[in-house]
């Protein structure tokens, strides 16, 4: 029997969740921490988050003198500065959908974008110019272009049709502003994903979205980010909205230190030392450079604590690295442009304080637990639902109120199972509810009807202190069906042979999970988000067993 009865209602204020909250919220009770930017000018540029807000103001004001509507698209070339920034605000705070876009595509790639996207404005930094250039006359829905920059950067050939400068349009505007409030679940950001088949798809943010992820992602258990913080953001602004700390940062009050496009080791690091940098995020690539260039110089870190690696699995090697020689925590996480893009984040409970130091190790290594906000599960191929056992894996689902229910413009058609997203990941939960993705869908191996995880494969490899980097793929086998790879490549001036890379494994793996082969390489493929593209490797590798007589 069902109660009929309408339920009674809270007697609270209603307020939408607007991204240009954040910003009201941060200049307001945070007005004084300061923002700081290593500009592709050259120099390091300062001011506070009152600054920032104001020139958001006058920013918003230049949109509207431009022409663009409500739920209209601004498309970004741009690397972490204080101006990109401030497009963050501006666009999605007056109305508008910021359109980052990833400068790494190719071009065609990016022109594909810049047109289904039906960007009104694309604001670039100087970097990106001879790019801008040479897709400028395949971007028709483009009114104007606008160089992040001053005058004294403005080019003066007149390749680009109604450039405007970036610095003058704000000299010339008002900060008097008053943000619009509208729905909250209106459109905020977009981001295209390279993770899917065909052309890029757009994943389209709301602001109720944006607002949500970036509360629970501040979070203890998740980020753990506060105003005693200096953040400093690896991952680009133009990836996943640099994992939403443009927001989290903000509404937390730390301090945000923009590296723009110097990320080398050396740079990052004298600019974690310059700046006090306590906490930073980034994929696994980044800090493989940077901490082969603390450790090959003998340097140590002043007040970099933790670090958040993310967009693919963090090798055991790199993590016991920062952990145990450079005193630094190592949060894994898990997520992906479809969920804006946090899912899970790693960390200890309670009860395993009580864990030996390996045991606690084991539990870091895998991506986390989910933080709330999202929920998940692992199916087979029939869609069953799998045990949370720790063993068996599975095809990842997720849901939730940042998770993706449809791509842009409909693309790709209805992309739920059953009200659940698949990730295109294959996992396994266990009891206490820690996720470890052990593979990629596209990327499992399959030997003989059995699966053999490539990650695992891969961070044992790079345990083995000659190896650079490892990537496993499964290649065509006549009687296996797939056989595993490993693609390695070698520390500056190691030696390393095949049979002593292969008797590494002895007794970590089960014999049918031993890679065949060993294949060396000076570099491994990446793609626009510094992810290895296995399916470079499988082309190039395809026929490996033939061509070398296996039976």
């Amino acid at each position: 029997m069902t109660n009929a009865a309408p339920p009674l209602m809270g007697g609270m204020m209603d307020q939408p969740l607007l991204i240009s909250s954040i910003l009201r919220f941060a200049a307001r009770h945070y007005g004084g921490s300061e923002i700081v930017s290593r500009r592709v000018e050259g120099d390091v540029h300062r001011y506070t988050v009152r600054d920032c807000a104001a020139r958001a103001r006058r920013l918003a004001n230049v949109l509207g003198a431009q022409g663009v509507a409500m739920g209209e698209r601004v498309g970004t070339l741009a690397w972490n500065g204080y101006r990109h920034l401030e497009l963050y605000y501006a666009v999605s705070g007056s109305g508008a959908v910021l359109h980052t876009i990833n400068p790494r595509l190719h071009p065609d790639q990016i022109a594909y974008i810049v047109d289904h996207a039906q960007d009104q404005l694309l604001f670039f930094d100087l970097t990106f110019l001879p790019l801008v250039e040479a897709i400028a006359p395949r971007c028709p829905s483009v009114k104007a272009f606008v160089l992040m920059s001053d005058r004294a950067h403005l080019p003066a050939d007149g390749k680009i049709a109604n450039l405007l400068c970036y610095e003058d349009l704000l000299a010339a505007a008002s900060d008097d502003y008053a943000w619009p409030e509208f729905d909250e679940h209106a459109a905020a950001a977009l981001c295209y994903t390279s993770g899917t088949t065909g052309n890029p798809k757009g994943v389209l943010y709301s602001h109720r979205s944006t607002v949500l992820h970036a509360y629970a992602s501040a979070m203890p258990n998740a980020l753990n980010v506060a105003a005693a913080d200096v953040v400093l953001p690896v991952v680009p602004m133009f990836h996943v909205n640099a994992w939403g700390l443009p927001y989290s940062v903000l509404l937390s009050g730390a301090k945000l230190v923009l590296p723009g496009a110097a990320l080398d080791g050396k740079s990052l690091y004298d600019l974690f030392e310059v700046e006090g940098v306590t906490f930073s995020a980034g994929v696994p690539t980044v800090w493989l450079g940077l901490v082969n260039h603390v450790l090959q110089n003998g340097l140590a870190f002043s007040t970099f604590r933790r670090t958040v690696i993310g967009g693919a699995a963090c090798p055991p090697a790199l993590m016991d690295t920062l952990i145990d020689r450079l005193d630094v925590k190592v949060i894994h996480a898990w997520g992906m442009t479809e969920m804006s893009p946090l899912g899970t984040t790693g960390g200890l409970l309670a009860r395993h304080r009580d864990l030996p130091e390996a045991g606690q190790r084991a539990v870091l290594r895998k991506q986390g637990h989910a933080i709330f906000g999202v929920d998940m599960k692992i199916v087979d191929d029939d869609s069953k639902q799998l045990p949370w056992d720790g063993r068996t894996p599975g095809h990842l689902l997720v849901k939730g109120p940042w998770v993706v229910s449809r791509y842009f413009r409909d693309e790709g058609g209805d992309v739920l199972q059953d009200g659940w997203f698949p990730t295109g990941d294959v996992a396994t939960i266990d009891p206490d509810g820690f996720l470890q993705i052990t593979d990629r869908s596209k990327d499992v191996i399959k030997s003989g009807g059995e699966w053999i995880g490539s990650i695992d494969l891969e961070n044992i490899a790079m345990a083995h202190p000659a190896v650079l980097q490892a990537a496993c793929i499964g290649v065509r086998h006549p009687k296996w069906d797939e056989r595993p790879v490993l693609v390695v490549v070698l520390r500056p001036e190691a030696r390393l042979t095949r049979a002593e890379m292969l008797r590494f494994f002895e007794g970590k793996v089960a014999k049918f999970w031993m890679p065949d082969d060993v294949v060396f390489v000076d570099a491994l493929p990446t793609g626009a988000t510094g992810k290895v593209q296995k399916n470079r490797l499988r082309e190039r590798f395809g026929d490996y067993f033939v061509l070398n007589g296996a039976v």
